[in-house]
């Protein structure tokens, strides 16, 4: 099989990405910062690489020899590239850069990226975007992740590196930093474990297609070592749930009572945003997803099981 690398690999995604491939019988080598953090993937015989993403040195090592490259870390949320746009162009965008030029020296066979499919739509009205539809971001976050595909665009002309982007709608599940600013789902479901009050942005109307981070890694594994008929993929439900919806179901999970509060929407936000996901769909098939109620209520246990230990 295969040898992967998977940049973020003990991040959110990336962690599950790991499991998932070394379930497949790949080479696994799980390339982040760690520290004092132990592995949050299961896999048994993961290479752990402990380097800085912001180091071409490491960069460079941790490419040596690898089959396959999975770029899944960012040194930016939405809205820490939102209070600072040079800081995702000075990290995200021109480490990524670096990234593939590493890449390049070392003979990678293909580049996967985790682009994103909620935000690099923009706000055009439409019930759903597929990968035809123009990129319009007005947030730094998605302008960052569309310029990264241009660049791999450039260097699959000028170096010949293929590349696959995912744009990815909004994951959710376990694993997922939820004292983080990202995530409606595990921000509020630390909220409400901590007795606090759930901020919902708005009148709750907002549509987002939300996708369980393990059906959306299996999503992935299909593709690893295939010439696929693309280089862009949307990675989705497919589904649309306003806010309300979401805080819905959390309810129905928690089965307490809990406050919201509203706050304003920021200007960048979108209202609707929901993938359509045909062209991975004809080509691989679709994967079966976890029931929103049920999705919650994994994420809502290892929350609670986390604060509660």
């Amino acid at each position: 099989m295969a040898k992967t690398l998977v940049i973020g690999g003990n991040g959110f995604i990336g962690s599950h990405l790991v499991d998932a491939l070394a379930c497949d019988g790949h080479r696994v080598t799980a390339f982040d910062r760690f520290g004092s953090r132990t592995p949050t993937f299961s896999a048994p015989d993961v290479s752990i690489l402990t380097g800085e993403f912001l180091s071409r040195a490491d960069l460079d090592e941790a490419v040596k020899g690898q089959d396959y490259v999975f770029h899944f870390l960012s040194t930016t949320s939405p809205a820490t590239a939102e209070s600072d746009p040079t800081l995702d162009i000075r990290t995200n965008v021109a480490q990524t850069v670096e990234l593939l030029e590493s890449c390049v020296e070392a003979g990678v066979k293909r580049f996967y990226f985790a682009s994103t499919g909620g935000a690099i739509y923009g706000p055009q009205g439409q019930a759903d975007y597929s990968e035809t539809d123009r990129a319009l971001p007005i947030s730094p976050y998605g302008i960052g992740k569309l310029s990264i595909e241009h660049y791999l665009h450039y260097f699959q002309t000028k170096h010949g590196l293929q590349s696959t982007s995912l744009r990815i709608s909004n994951p959710y599940g376990t694993r997922q930093k939820a004292n983080k600013k990202q995530g409606l789902i595990p921000i509020a479901l630390r909220q409400i474990s901590l007795g606090r009050p759930v901020i919902r942005l708005g009148s709750g109307s907002m549509i987002r297609d939300y996708v369980f981070v393990q059906d959306l890694v299996r999503m992935i594994t299909p593709m690893v070592g295939v010439d696929t008929a693309f280089d862009l993929y949307n990675l989705g439900s497919g589904i649309g749930h306003s806010v309300t919806e979401i805080i819905d179901s959390i309810a129905r999970v928690v089965g307490d009572e809990f406050a919201v509060i509203e706050q304003p929407v920021p200007p960048t936000f979108v209202d609707r945003v929901v993938l359509n996901t045909a062209r991975y769909t004809t080509e691989f098939g679709s994967v079966p997803l976890t029931p929103l109620d049920e999705g919650i209520r994994l994420t809502h246990e290892e929350i609670r099981g986390q604060l509660n230990g």
